[in-house]
């Protein structure tokens, strides 16, 4: 049942990609975007060979499935371990990984699965349905940071090789969001517990882990026993945190590394040409934002009031902030559902740049003069987003919003996370959001669900209300509908600034064959290789 109601998008696609390696491939599940990936036209080695070096625009925060903040620690993480079910990277489609089979009842409530035997993980230990209930034991532990997301299934076994799954509330992108429960070890979990998959994660996936020097490189190797046979292609995987783009531009060309992502548009157009090197591109199914906190640290500020958010919607010249900083590859956002989700309404145009109508909002609200107030934004996680925060906060100071000491708080991206996941940051922070469902849902529930999400800093009951609306509403007309009754309520009281939704650089060198990233910056390294 679920399987084809997977299947709800026919959406547009955004053209005009960069020349890639490849002619696009379109994504059908969720109505996908063209995506150009690298091309496979040199032979596959045999058995696993080479070094392919990944650089990051940051370190992960963590590589234990629960607690990474950031899709660049789920890109090492995908590596190490595997899920029960997987993605095809090109097609976007569901497909059998660590359970051979599935099936779900009607009200959409049991998932059933059927496990793949003789599959081994790293440890040498055997895997069957007691990794599974350890991965959500491990999982919902509260000092990780997605713990509830795991809290809220209930697993029961019914065999060695046979597993349920129970969401405890209706959530109708249950089954595609088990792409990311990235399934442990029951042994290192009983000898070691989270703090040891810390330091040292085992999973089943293609490749196992070496070692992680923070600030340097994390270390994988091809995993001999690995189930999927012939794979994985290369016999090590380095992962590289660069933070600086020129350095990362520097070593691309230089060839010191294969793969480089976010780049900014002017990034990218200075590889164009460039011997040895190819660009990929495509449309991200991610929003940026600043985010308003009425949870901790904005509560009794003015942000409270709904014609203060509006104002400060109305105050930021976004168009420009697009043509000066990305060439104008983004799109401005109308709101947290892309035009690659279910239920997107077109209707809904961006807050206009009306500085005028800011000041007046604000007059009305009270605040005549404006007021100061405390913003953040993290350092080194996104593509020129510490250009944007700064001139986010210089369109503020003049409709006569200033910052507190005079200045944005920039913090480094792993201590970001962690304040922002304890709600210890300011009234006003920068961040992003991706969804790898083909629907805003998770989005729209990581960013606005309250306590009892980590990420969250916003709450609202009328938001609230849809959501629970959303999750247990499995008609794929019904739904579309409650996600435009939500972004019109979204729209009219804004837990956000709204900003845009990127199109994503990324440069590998010629000889990486196999590789194809998607629309949520996620890919899976087992079926690149190096070609001689």
């Amino acid at each position: 049942m679920l399987q084809r109601i997977l299947r709800i998008l026919g959406i547009m696609a955004i053209a005009g990609a960069l020349a890639a390696c490849a002619a696009p491939v379109p994504s059908p599940e969720t109505g996908g975007e063209a995506v150009s990936v690298a091309s496979g036209d040199a032979a596959a080695p045999s058995s696993p060979s080479g070094a392919l070096i990944v650089a990051l625009p940051l370190d992960p925060n963590s590589i234990n499935p629960p607690n990474a903040a950031d899709r660049m620690a789920g890109n090492v993480i995908n590596q190490i371990f595997d899920s029960l079910i997987e993605v095809d990277n090109v097609t976007n489609e569901l497909r059998p990984s660590l359970a051979t089979e599935w099936t779900v009842s009607e009200d959409g409530m049991e998932y059933t699965f059927k496990l793949r035997k003789g599959v081994r993980f790293h440890d040498g230990s055997l895997f069957d349905a007691q990794d599974v209930v350890a991965t959500f034991e491990a999982g919902k532990d509260p000092v990780n940071a997605y713990a509830s997301a795991y809290a809220n299934v209930t697993v029961e076994v019914v065999d060695d090789y046979t597993v349920k799954l129970k969401p405890n509330t209706p959530d109708v992108t249950f089954l595609r969001s088990l792409v990311g429960y990235n399934i442990i070890s029951a042994e290192q979990f009983a000898a070691e517990g989270n703090a040891g998959i810390e330091i040292r994660p085992i999973g089943s996936g293609p490749f196992k882990f070496v070692e992680w020097s923070k600030g340097n490189r994390i270390v994988l190797e091809a995993f001999e026993e690995y189930w999927d046979e012939g794979k994985p292609l290369v016999q090590q995987v380095i992962f590289r945190p660069i933070p600086e783009s020129s350095t990362r531009l520097a070593a691309i060309q230089t060839g010191e590394v294969h793969i480089i992502n976010r780049l900014s548009a002017d990034e990218a157009k200075t590889l164009e040409g460039v011997d040895g090197v190819e660009l990929i591109t495509y449309p991200a199914d991610r929003v940026y934002y600043i985010a308003f906190n009425n949870l901790t640290t904005g509560v009794g500020k003015p942000t409270e009031d709904v014609r203060v958010r509006q104002a400060m919607n109305y105050a930021v010249d976004r168009q420009a902030i697009v043509e000066s900083l990305f060439g104008g590859n983004a799109r401005l956002s109308a709101g947290f559902v892309t035009p690659w989700n279910l239920g997107f309404d077109e209707s809904l145009q961006p807050y206009p740049y009306d500085p005028e109508r800011a000041r007046a909002l604000l007059a009305e609200a009270g605040y005549p003069d404006g007021f100061t107030i405390g913003m953040a934004c993290p350092i080194g996680a996104y593509t020129s987003f510490e250009d944007v925060c700064q001139a986010v906060a210089n369109y503020l100071a003049e409709v006569g919003i200033t910052l507190e000491g005079g200045e944005i708080e920039f913090l480094e991206s792993g201590v970001y996370w962690d304040r922002q996941s304890k709600k210890e940051l300011p009234p006003l922070f920068g961040d992003s959001w991706s969804a790898a469902v083909g629907e805003a849902l998770p989005r729209l529930v990581g960013a606005l669900g309250g306590w009892q999400e980590s990420y969250s800093a916003w709450s609202d009951p009328e938001i609230d209300r849809y959501l629970a609306a959303i999750s247990s509403t499995f008609d794929v007309e019904a739904r579309a509908a409650l996600y435009k009754e939500l972004q019109a309520y979204m729209y009219e009281n804004p837990p956000f600034i709204y900003l845009y939704e990127p199109i994503t650089f990324e440069a590998i060198r010629s000889a990486v064959k196999g590789y194809a990233p998607n629309s949520v910056e996620q890919y899976y390294l087992k079926h690149v290789y190096l070609a001689e």
